[in-house]
């Protein structure tokens, strides 16, 4: 992200002089005090900051006069407020656009002002094209209008040359079909001159007539069966291409960090493997191959009607530059800014159905089935204006297009019967000249609808490739080790926030010995699952470092690493199949003995055997033909049967009740035993039998004790025991 941005020399000039020749910071501001917009810039040097707008600075200080900064976001921007001895005020104010600039800003002078070591990362991706400063598309990386097309369709021929024996069949049987159209004219001339119309001296051959006749006959079913040849083998290639695309977007989107995945919405994840791939076969199988074909059409006829005849040929081709410079200037002005405002429609309705599809229940459950008609309608009316736009302007622009061009076959006919008559040329070359003419017409209408045939697809392209390029954010290194976890665990000055001007973890140090079970507590928001998903490397530190048994986390193999730990979170995740399947899910080899040990284990064994099919049961998306304890038994199940040598249950048991809360306790209870274990619970009375509590507040540790040491100590947990035993009480007497 740009926090150094180039001052005009007049800015520059009137910074220099009030805080110095060095500037370390440059950002815009642009919302005056009062809302207003504005080109102003907000400065930071050595010592001072300094706020410019029109080679004037209105407003500067020492950096050192606050003791804090910080940001305040507000209804569409937001601004940067100082705390000094005297109070608060505001010193700058930015849109949406700049606040992520402006936070790290804020913790800059924060470091500044207390003199520390700036520690800023820097890491967040602009959302604008560096080149023509146009706001990119969720999920994009390029700039449509910028994106280089050309770049874009070679890397589409780069991962198509491992077919290049089924495309090169395919082009040779394009030129096999080319000649065979080209014959057609020729034949027709022989039949003309043959019998129907010979040219003056020549007699009638009923030989050459009978040539001609299945000469025409032959170009005609010869040609079919080319067709269907060029289908089928261009119908393989396009198919397997895309299946490889598929293939490759898909593996990507398994090996990106959980970072990437989250910040992107799962229908625009789902379009790229699915929607765009189709859009990609499809240009490959229709419009390369059609292009290909027309280009050798057009080419070939071009200079038959040259060889013909070149002055009948001038007239033929004479509208075709006019039809050319008119497609081109209607698709760079108009059409492409309507195709990119279409996509970017379609791509946010596709977002919004799988959204409100997979929140279906949410929705009945409020009754909001007719609100959520009315948003997909409205989002189907904006789709279908603009494909109504872009639609209406080729409608007008195709008859007047086919009208240029077939104008010229007007003028031929009547410069044509002229030479007859003066004896220059005879019928049957006439109406050779006519056929070829004919055949160019289907070549040059063709190539003024291809722009918009293309279009998707080039952005299809670099959408796709846009995720086969994303580097992960958490990658193995060369020198990365297996190792076997014995289970000790070591926080040393770990600090880290999603975003990393903004920490969520703050110098965070702790040690559990193996075995070990550790219950962290905290408000909501404190940091608690931020912190195993550290422990399972999901994330990487921004400072200090995550020990395993002596080990960085850094160095230890991902797979290795996460194949030693086992997860059981709030939110049940099953999948599609039988009972059995998704316990076994975590050990894919493990025995129906070991499955029903595990399902016991988690107190499952019970309610499965109960039903029709036992273990064969197929459950429905995510488990909703059972209840919401069950499923999360069957979760705790497939964690037990990994057998991992560290534990992490975040909010294992919020969704069963009382009596299989207490059964499910029990259990985990004998299955943490000799392995390290990091609950977090929403009852804080289940982590009575923890080893210690860590008790986090805004990130940091606040405290660390047994349950009895805290509640003796009257601090941060024994507040929240006393708010939950109140609340209970609360719904006791309500109830």
């Amino acid at each position: 992200m740009n926090l150094n941005y180039e001052l005009s020399s007049e800015d520059r000039l009137a910074v220099q002089k009030e805080i110095g020749k060095i500037i370390r910071y440059c950002i815009p501001a642009d919302l005056s005090l009062s809302g207003r917009r504005t080109k102003g810039y907000f400065v930071i040097g050595d010592e001072k900051w300094a706020y410019v707008e029109a080679g004037k600075v209105e407003e500067s200080d020492f950096i050192s006069e606050a003791y804090e900064y910080k940001i305040i976001p507000l209804i569409g921007n937001a601004i940067l407020e100082a705390s000094d001895e005297l109070g608060k005020r505001i010193i700058v104010r930015v849109s949406m656009e700049h606040i992520a600039r402006l936070s790290y800003i804020a913790q800059i002078l924060n470091y500044l002002t207390t003199k520390r070591e700036i520690r800023i990362y820097n890491e967040e991706d602009e959302r604008v094209c560096a080149k023509c400063g146009n706001r990119l598309l969720h999920g994009a990386r390029t700039c449509t209008k910028c994106m280089n097309k050309t770049a874009v369709l070679k890397r589409l021929l780069g991962v198509s040359k491992s077919h290049w024996r089924m495309l090169l069949l395919g082009l040779f049987i394009l030129l096999i079909t080319s000649a065979v159209a080209l014959s057609g004219p020729y034949f027709q001339k022989l039949l003309v001159n043959s019998s129907l119309q010979p040219p003056e001296g020549q007699e009638p051959s009923i030989t050459m007539f009978f040539v001609a006749i299945g000469g025409i006959l032959f170009a005609l079913v010869v040609g079919e069966l080319l067709n269907v040849a060029k289908g089928r083998v261009m119908a393989t290639a396009s198919s397997t291409i895309a299946a490889d695309l598929r293939k490759m977007v898909y593996e990507k989107v398994q090996n990106l960090s959980l970072g990437y995945l989250t910040s992107q919405r799962a229908g625009d994840l789902m379009n790229r493997v699915t929607s765009d791939t189709n859009r990609i076969r499809r240009l490959i199988q229709e419009v390369f191959t059609t292009a290909i074909y027309q280009m050798i059409m057009l080419i070939s006829v071009a200079v038959l009607l040259l060889i013909t005849d070149w002055r009948l040929a001038l007239i033929v081709l004479l509208p075709a530059p006019f039809v050319a410079y008119l497609q081109f200037m209607t698709w760079r002005v108009i059409v492409r800014r309507l195709f990119r405002k279409q996509w970017k429609i379609f791509d946010k309705a596709n977002s919004y159905l799988h959204d409100v599809l997979s929140g279906i229940r949410v929705v009945k459950t409020f009754g909001k089935e007719q609100q959520e008609i009315k948003k997909f309608r409205q989002y189907n009316t904006e789709y279908a204006t603009a494909a109504f736009k872009s639609e209406k302007i080729y409608s007008i622009l195709t008859p007047i297009s086919t009208y240029l061009l077939q104008i010229g076959t007007y003028f031929v006919l009547l410069v044509g019967c002229n030479m007859i008559l003066d004896g220059n040329l005879n019928l049957g070359e006439l109406v050779q000249f006519t056929g070829y003419a004919s055949m160019i017409f289907g070549p040059l209408a063709w190539l003024m609808n291809m722009p918009r045939w293309i279009a998707n697809a080039v952005i299809a392209i670099d959408r796709i490739f846009s995720v086969i390029d994303e580097e992960p954010e958490v990658y193995d290194k060369e020198t990365s080790i297996q190792h076997t976890i014995q289970g000790t665990i070591e926080f040393n000055n770990v600090t880290f926030g999603y975003k990393s001007y903004e920490p969520v973890l703050k110098h965070i140090n702790f040690l559990i010995k193996p075995g070990e079970m550790i219950g962290l507590v905290g408000h909501s928001g404190s940091g608690k699952s931020t912190l195993t998903n550290l422990v399972s490397r999901f994330y990487d530190v921004n400072e200090g470092a995550i020990l395993i048994d002596g080990h960085d986390i850094r160095t230890i193999k991902q797979e290795d690493l996460r194949s030693q730990i086992g997860v059981v979170l709030q939110e049940t995740m099953l999948f599609r199949g039988s009972i059995m399947e998704n316990i076994r899910y975590s050990k894919p080899d493990a025995t129906m003995e070991e499955v029903i040990q595990a399902a016991r284990i988690a107190n499952a064994h019970e309610f499965i055997i109960n039903l029709p099919d036992g273990y064969d049961t197929r459950l429905e998306e995510n488990g909703n033909n059972i209840s919401g304890g069950e499923r999360q038994r069957i979760t705790i199940a497939r964690a037990v049967l990994h057998n991992p040598r560290i534990l992490i249950l975040d909010e294992a048991t919020a969704s069963l009740d009382i009596d299989t809360e207490t059964a499910i306790q029990e259990a985990l209870q004998r299955i943490t035993k000799n392995r390290t274990t990091i609950a977090i619970a929403h009852r804080l009375s289940t982590l009575k039998n923890a080893d210690r509590l860590l008790v986090l507040n805004k990130g940091v540790i606040a405290e660390v004790g047994t349950h009895q040491e805290l509640m003796h100590k009257q601090g941060i947990y024994y507040g929240l025991i006393m708010a939950q035993r109140n609340m209970t009480k609360t719904k006791e007497k309500t109830g």
